[in-house]
């Protein structure tokens, strides 16, 4: 009796073991055997994404052959949390298609999860929550304690947007001219181997028109006769030797007639500079390309394949034909002097600029109009100045700096509004179209528009798309040289610190809020809590150092 007794008694043990040995709670009662790792420690959001790769090793006798264990991954951060994809791990009893590990070995499972990133994250940790299941999934038993794998979360590449209005806009250039110089001319003409003026010539409509000129021009309080040209010349045919004698004569003739007729009546003191120029091979070659003598592209050849003087002659007298054209047509016009009035005028100052666009701006042109735009002081005016000339002019700088000013402001629609209006669609256009796409966040869009730009601003654009994308070398290299805030974050996000320290020199709060983040990565806590305090004047910037996980180890 007494046998049968202890026989059953160990049957029972032997079951109760097996029971113990198949029961899922067991798992989740030894879960601190199980050890974990990520990849990385300190988490980091890349483009708007924050990525984790861990690692789960079980050891031997642990992972009961008909258990089902389910891991989620979940990143807690101040005001919330997100659940990442569930890690399924079964037994090898369990008829499922998920990873399996060994009763008798144990093993390594490895997982992944991805999270959005939303505000509240930079101060977070990833955790692993698990609940183990029987194969008929009947009974679950949660594990007791979340495991901590990784602490959350680096977003340092979003200080590119910090700070105002992301990306440069292009405001074109205007050509308003604060000086126009500009020049007045009359020639007279001299009959062949001649350097006497004839009365005739001083009677001519030019010599009249030029006179007329300088003597009206004396009133003109914005125009002065800076000085007077006198410029001799004599017909490239014959001896160069006598031709350059005949251009001296006529310079000294041309002069006399100057002072005695033009300059007498106009009683100007601007200097008078006279200039023997000799053979008049430029003005030749001028004439014959704007007539329509015949053979004048052979005539040009000729000029282009000879320099000397005596070789050009000689070839094309042989063309004797050719010759005698030139002789009546082209060569008396040659034998000349130029009286030429250089003048300067004095346009508008920027004071009469800004008080005219308030008064009478109809009276600026385009150029004058687009210079106003410059320099009238808040982006509400310059916004009305670039209007009245895209207006006006219907002119696409005009629309596209109405556009680079909404921007500034963060005014999407308007600055959309004026691009929409632009006619020439050059690189200032899609550099500025490329800004306005970087604001709404739209990052392809962004870099579609910037591959059609040449505008130097459009390389810095593209360096700052390659920061929101995650590019951080090829934002590095289309920042090189660009200096600022940019330059200076695309070199810490590549680690080059020595690099980013040359660059980030400016006393503003953001470029100190990166040299603590460079200070802080190079272990020297002192300088970079000395940066945070500077960075701290910005309200913005103190509240995120608080929760900076670039500063865990210098608080």
């Amino acid at each position: 009796m007494r046998k049968n007794l202890f026989k059953l008694a160990s049957l029972l043990l032997i079951g109760l073991a097996v029971m113990s040995c198949s029961n899922p709670k067991k798992m989740a009662e030894k879960a601190a055997m199980v050890q974990t790792s990520c990849n990385p420690e300190v988490l980091e959001c890349v483009a708007g994404k924050i990525n984790a790769a861990y690692t789960l090793t079980f050891p031997e006798k642990y992972f009961i052959k008909k258990a089902v264990l389910e891991v989620t991954p979940v990143l807690v951060y101040d005001g919330g949390e997100i659940k990442g994809k569930v890690l399924t791990i079964q037994g090898e009893k369990v008829y499922e298609n998920n990873q399996v590990v060994s009763y008798a070995n144990g093993g390594t499972v490895s997982g992944a999860a991805t999270f959005d990133y939303v505000p509240g994250v930079e101060k977070a940790v990833l955790e692993l929550r698990a609940t183990v299941y029987n194969r008929s999934r009947t009974k679950s038993f949660v594990y007791p304690e979340p495991r901590k794998i990784a602490d959350g979360t680096n977003c340092t590449y979003m200080l590119v947007e910090f700070g105002g209005h992301v990306g440069t806009a292009v405001v074109e250039p205007n050509n308003y001219q604060k000086v126009i110089n500009y020049t007045k001319e009359a020639q007279i003409l001299y009959l062949i181997n001649q350097w006497n003026v004839r009365p005739n010539e001083l009677k001519s409509e030019q010599v009249k028109e030029l006179e007329k000129f300088l003597q009206d021009i004396k009133s003109d309080e914005r125009s002065t006769v800076t000085s007077n040209d006198i410029i001799a010349y004599a017909s490239p045919d014959g001896k160069e030797a006598l031709n350059d004698k005949l251009a001296d004569k006529r310079s000294n003739t041309a002069k006399t007639a100057f002072d005695k007729t033009i300059n007498k009546k106009a009683k100007s003191d601007a200097p008078v500079n006279v200039t023997a120029a000799g053979e008049d091979w430029e003005g030749f070659k001028a004439m014959v390309e704007n007539s329509d003598i015949q053979d004048k592209d052979l005539i040009l050849r000729v000029l282009s394949m000879y320099s000397e003087s005596s070789v050009r002659e000689r070839e094309i007298r042989n063309m004797s034909a050719i010759f005698d054209d030139l002789a009546k047509t082209i060569l008396p016009q040659l034998r000349r002097s130029r009286f030429i009035a250089n003048v300067e005028y004095k346009n508008w100052t920027d004071e009469e600029l800004l008080s005219m666009i308030n008064t009478n701006s109809d009276d600026l042109d385009e150029e004058a109009l687009l210079y106003t735009a410059t320099i009238v002081k808040g982006n509400d005016a310059k916004a009305a100045v670039y209007q009245k000339a895209g207006e006006k002019y219907n002119s696409s700088r005009a629309w596209n700096g109405l556009a680079a000013t909404k921007l500034a402001d963060g005014r999407i629609d308007e600055a959309k509004a004026a691009l929409n209006k632009v006619s020439e669609k050059n690189g200032a256009y899609y550099n500025n179209m490329a800004v306005v796409a970087l604001q709404e966040k739209d990052y392809k869009a962004a870099a579609d528009y910037l591959a059609n730009s040449d505008a130097p601003e459009a390389k810095y654009n593209q360096g700052i798309v390659d920061i929101m994308n995650g590019k951080y070398s090829e934002a590095a290299a289309n920042l090189q040289g660009q200096g600022g805030c940019a330059e200076a974050l695309a070199d810490v996000l590549v680690n080059n610190l020595n690099a980013a320290s040359a660059v980030a020199t400016k006393d503003c709060a953001k470029q100190s809020y990166i040299r603590a983040i460079i200070a802080a990565r190079q272990g020297n806590a002192s300088a970079a809590r000395a940066e945070i305090a500077k960075a701290s004047n910005n309200a913005e910037l103190a509240a995120r150092s608080a929760k900076d996980i670039e500063f865990a180890k210098v608080r």
